[in-house]
């Protein structure tokens, strides 16, 4: 599973029995960095448009999913489970049915293409295919994001082992939670934008608009390209809370549900991409934002301890870019800083 959804074990703290690497681990890996994972070997995925009829009564489903399922015609081992317990979730089923329906269209697209190819003559030369309206959207986005705003970098390194101390407390603990360590990201995020407003901005090129709360667009990867669904006032939410939205808002930005609102506009931009083993990468802002968090992986390293001690330490570089031409580097310092505080004492994001 890691291999299929290139993840690199190296680079992540197992939480199983003696410390090994578990299926929850993988799965919350992704989800923490907006990814999609199934659970399903590729034989038996939903993009067979004949379905899959294998006895699906024992997959664990919460019995709103278990209902749409039926309705849909949706076999629940076809299903990835994000729900608690591993359980199967009303959105994972309609992930499942848009995956089903996405590759039905494909199928039939494709075989439509090679009816009409058949008395064309054969070519060895590829054909050049035009963008799609997405990635042309994306593409003058960011460029017009890099020509104009003088982009300037700060990493910081932080320790992360309370912080998933606490993450795992917590889902043990209430059995609505489901935390992963983006959401924890994002909530640190939000209380360090509310300690340093300089940075919690809009900017047009001409004018400064601060923002009242810390509205965080986090990076979603699409099919086609990516998306940023946003939490609002997440500086005003618990860890739970952050962890169910933002769910809710991956899973249907996966399906094309977002509503406008939700993914324009924000304050603040997070990237994870810890999730493919990347250590440490530079983002480019997402106007009218003024700054974005790039998120590498959390690495096990040996840190000094004392005098002449060395203890071993899960180590992550977190890299902010900022717009110069509204954010000095004594307040893109100032706000990394924060940021790490909250992250070393994670207690302090629960009051």
């Amino acid at each position: 599973m890691a291999t299929e959804h290139g993840i690199a074990l190296g680079s992540m703290t197992g939480t199983g029995r003696h410390g090994r690497i578990s299926v929850d681990d993988l799965r919350e890996a992704v989800i923490a960095a907006g990814g999609r994972f199934n659970l399903v070997s590729k034989a038996s995925s939903p993009s067979s448009s004949n379905g899959n009829n294998a006895d699906d009564s024992q997959v664990p489903a919460t019995p709103v999913a278990r209902r749409l399922a039926t309705e849909l015609g949706i076999n629940l081992l076809d299903c990835r489970r994000t729900g608690r317990h591993q359980r199967v979730s009303k959105a994972d089923v309609e992930v499942a049915a848009h995956q089903r329906n996405s590759a039905i269209n494909g199928s039939a697209s494709t075989a439509s293409a090679v009816g009409e190819s058949t008395s064309a003559p054969a070519s060895s030369a590829p054909s050049p295919q035009p963008l799609s309206a997405m990635r042309q959207t994306i593409a003058k986005r960011l460029q017009d994001s890099k020509r104009e705003a003088p982009h300037f970098r700060a990493c910081i390194e932080v320790e992360i082992d309370r912080l998933l101390a606490l993450r795992k407390q917590l889902n043990n603990a209430r059995n609505d939670a489901n935390i992963s360590v983006n959401d924890c990201l994002i909530k640190a995020t939000a209380m360090a934008l509310a300690a340093v407003p300089a940075v919690n901005i809009q900017f047009d090129g001409s004018q400064i608009t601060p923002m009242p709360h810390a509205d965080i667009a986090v990076a979603v990867a699409l099919e086609d390209g990516l998306i940023t669904p946003i939490v609002s006032r997440a500086e005003t939410k618990g860890l739970v809370e952050i962890s169910n939205e933002m769910r809710d808002l991956a899973t249907r930005a996966k399906i094309g549900k977002l509503k406008p609102q939700e993914f324009q506009g924000g304050s603040f931009s997070i990237s994870n991409l810890g999730m493919f083993g990347v250590s440490q990468f530079d983002a480019i802002i997402n106007p009218p934002q003024a700054a974005i968090l790039a998120v590498g992986v959390g690495e096990r390293q040996l840190r000094p301890d004392g005098d002449s001690g060395v203890r071993q330490a899960t180590v992550m570089t977190l890299t902010l870019s900022s717009d110069h031409r509204v954010i000095d580097g004594a307040i893109a310092a100032k706000f990394l800083q924060q940021l790490k505080s909250f992250i070393d004492q994670p207690a302090t994001m629960l009051g």
